[in-house]
């Protein structure tokens, strides 16, 4: 479908999200959507080599992220935001997700920013960076690419009482997506739960029509970097197998000494002055897939 066909409009941000008091508690990416993200949308980049110096990219998972050193935080978006200056950002995405309460944190962070944000969904907005999305005067979503929206995903133990707890705990942040969602995109807030409840991947062309973004890009304004998308998809075998093997019962600590045990030591697949670059952690997908069977 051609740009021109669709409505183009501009929404105002919704207001603040709520941050947990303690953030004993994560609200994390599930595994699944990591495998999701390295078919589908791993490696894909703007077309254009020189980027402006108003652009923020985010083409990595959202929070500190372990295993390669980066992850997409408040922080850093701080520090660009501040750069910047009082001029408009634009707000490039390409990411699984990741902390769901950093998520919040950035979308809150550049909701504050006094200039308009127009935000390109380059290939997925998932989880986490869907509510980033939310942050734009503008979304802007490729034809193929994804916004992907769920509930508070936890890794939690205990009782049956500390379950209760633990509901009652991520409530609120649940239901304060559902209002972001619901007041950028104009639908109703019940559709809105029913879709975070069914966890929904929306296209680019579905994203538009439930109001979730306002009009396509340009198909010429991404591309697959293949040297981008081999990084990508290794390491993301590494997260998801992560989360595979907490969800086994193990603590992250110890699933992260275990990967390790079997190969390589963290950034060891993307950083080549790191002990064991070069290490082929191909092999832990059969590994993935095992636990995930």
């Amino acid at each position: 479908m051609a740009k021109h066909e669709l409505r183009v409009f501009a929404k105002a941000r919704p207001g603040a999200m709520p941050l947990p008091a303690s953030r004993a508690v994560s609200a994390l990416t599930k595994p699944q959507v990591f495998d999701k993200w390295s078919a589908d949308a791993a490696g894909i980049r703007p077309t254009a080599i020189e980027q402006g110096d108003n652009i923020i990219t985010m083409f990595d998972v959202i929070g500190e992220d372990f295993w390669s050193g980066g992850g997409i935080t408040a922080k850093k978006v701080s520090a660009q935001l501040r750069a910047i200056g009082d001029r408009p950002v634009e707000v490039q995405i390409n990411s699984p997700g990741g902390d769901m309460f950093e998520g919040i944190a950035i979308y809150n962070v550049l909701r504050e920013h006094s200039q308009p944000i127009t935000v390109k969904v380059m290939g997925m907005a998932a989880s986490a960076a869907s509510i980033i999305a939310m942050a734009g005067d503008t979304i802007e979503i490729g034809a193929a690419s994804f916004i992907m929206i769920h509930n508070c995903w936890v890794l939690a133990m205990g009782n049956r009482h500390d379950m209760r707890e633990t509901a009652d705990f991520l409530e609120p942040f649940d239901q304060a997506m559902v209002d972001v969602y619901a007041q950028r995109s104009g639908s109703e807030a019940a559709d809105v739960a029913k879709w975070m409840d069914d966890e929904t991947f929306m296209s680019g062309s579905m994203a538009i029509e439930r109001g979730f973004a306002d009009a396509l890009l340009n198909a010429d304004e991404v591309k697959v970097d293949e040297n981008a998308q081999a990084r990508d998809r290794q390491v993301n075998e590494v997260r998801a197998l992560e989360l595979e093997l907490v969800s086994a019962g193990h603590t992250r600590t110890e699933a992260r000494a275990r990967i390790n045990k079997i190969k390589g030591t963290p950034g060891a697949a993307l950083n080549e002055a790191t002990p064991g670059a070069g290490a082929d952690w191909s092999g832990l997908s059969g590994l993935l897939a095992t636990l995930q069977s």
